[in-house]
């Protein structure tokens, strides 16, 4: 088929939304390379995310180009080309989640430089959503998040809490600070650990390198910040079941986890090949199925358009200051990150993407649990 018509083809599916090749609005693409619409038609998501890195097309608003895109239900149509269909065949076959790939997942995503974060993220470095009520910026949005995290396990002085999937120990550091609680925080990232031990030092936080899989012991409470999403389909159940040993019968356990509106085993094949590899975000149905018999829900608080402030406040940290990163990550990383920041937020904007809080209990709360907003 001849430029023109795969041309013609792409002007048609990206008239229901009202976005136009070349047209004037923020949304618009600007297309510079005449492969991009093959591409785009028989590589779908991953297609347009990668030509985008090769510089074949521009948008002057990327989020609001996704935005669109989704809610008109295009993503719906989009093909998968080979390499996305071999990645969700080795998602069915194998654990792509497991001990050994874990680590190695966490290395190509957290483990690529403490100084990318440290630009892009809040002053405490959180990589996860904010709590934008009554939060007038970033750096107060990622406080709300911890304190209501705090408020919603009602710590207590002396309690000790596990943190899986700690980072660079934001939390920690803000539970032992303000709430007098033991904590302790686990990472497969070498990079966060490094980070994280610095951050927390003085405070009665102990950060290790482990998988949460050898975890064995028990805490009052334990939270759980945008770690899930890492831990697969096939491992959901034994996620489950590590939290509900290692929590004491009259404990809660708080899941904070991105949510998707229906079951998948693979990501986005964008996402999957050049942002979080092997990451899988998960349903209600998924979550429901693996705590089933370990734990009552208390408490299910969504509040996912904040994530799309948190997104375009980590974009506008990253663009202001990538003039000092430039020269250890290239112009082709800094495509790839816009997209992915940019795409992201769009597609939270859009309702696509869920943003979750969890209150878990054993046993269940006698006479209730009393939500905290």
């Amino acid at each position: 088929m001849n430029v023109t018509n795969l041309k013609q083809q792409v002007i048609d599916i990206l008239a229901t939304p009202d976005i136009k090749i070349n047209g004037p609005d923020e949304w618009d693409l600007q297309v510079h390379d005449d492969r991009f619409y093959k591409r785009l038609l028989s590589e779908g998501t991953l297609g347009l995310g990668e030509s985008y890195m090769d510089g074949w097309w521009d948008c002057k608003s990327i989020d609001q180009f996704v935005f669109k895109v989704i809610r008109a239900d295009l993503y719906k149509q989009a093909k998968l080309g080979w390499r996305s269909m071999l990645h969700l065949l080795l998602a069915k076959l194998f654990n792509l989640q497991g001990k050994g790939r874990a680590a190695r997942n966490a290395q190509r995503h957290y483990d690529i430089g403490n100084r990318l974060y440290q630009l892009m993220l809040d002053k405490r470095m959180n990589y996860s959503c904010g709590y934008w009520k009554n939060g007038g910026n970033l750096d107060q949005a990622q406080e709300n998040k911890l304190d209501l995290i705090c408020r919603k396990l009602y710590l207590q002085p002396g309690q000790r809490v596990l943190d899986i999937g700690c980072g660079w120990g934001g939390f920690a550091k803000y539970a032992a600070e303000n709430y007098g609680v033991e904590v302790v925080g686990i990472t497969v990232s070498e990079e966060q650990a490094t980070l994280a031990r610095e951050i927390c030092k003085g405070l009665p936080v102990e950060i290790r390198l482990q998988d949460y899989r050898d975890v064995n012991e028990q805490f009052d409470h334990i939270v759980s910040v945008g770690m899930v999403e890492h831990v697969g389909y096939r491992n959901h159940r034994t996620f489950m079941q590590v939290s509900h040993r290692c929590l004491k019968d009259d404990g809660l356990f708080l899941l904070h986890t991105i949510g998707v509106n229906f079951s998948k085993v693979s990501a986005d094949p964008f996402t999957d090949t050049y942002i979080f590899p092997n990451c899988l975000i998960p349903s209600i149905k998924q979550l429901g199925s693996a705590m089933e018999h370990l734990f009552i829900v208390e408490d299910w608080h969504n509040f996912g358009p904040y994530y799309d402030l948190t997104l375009m406040a980590w974009f506008n940290n990253f663009n202001n200051n990538w003039p000092e990163l430039q020269g250890e990550y290239g112009d082709r990383f800094y495509r790839m990150w816009t997209y992915y920041l940019l795409s992201s937020a769009g597609s939270f904007r859009a309702r696509n993407n869920q943003l979750w809080q969890l209150v878990l209990s054993k046993k269940g709360t006698i006479g209730g649990y009393n939500a905290v907003r």
